[in-house]
């Protein structure tokens, strides 16, 4: 009795790519500023989520979303696009 995979969104990976491109920031400190006490992630991870080979946690989804200032459904939402200018967070490291 294997369990189906659940359905994810086609066009996640590409979105959290270019989220972390609009940014400007590399994966070590895009993963510093998704970390969170609920969900540490490692550089690794967002190279894995880029990729389409792990799927971020919803905690991570929504700091991902909190980080670019805009709501989780367009990450989420395959119809949806990014804004073509992310306003982000003030406070992220580079």
């Amino acid at each position: 009795m294997g369990r189906k995979a659940k359905p994810q969104p086609e066009r996640l990976a590409d979105k959290l790519k270019e989220l972390r491109d609009k940014l400007e920031l590399g994966q070590k400190p895009m993963a510093n500023a998704l970390t969170c006490e609920q969900s540490p992630v490692l550089p690794s991870h967002v190279s894995a989520f880029e990729l389409g080979k792990r799927q971020p946690s919803f905690i991570t989804l929504l700091r991902y979303a909190q980080l670019a200032g805009i709501s989780t459904d367009v990450l989420l939402d395959d119809t949806l696009e990014l804004p073509a200018k992310l306003q982000g967070k003030k406070s992220i490291q580079k």
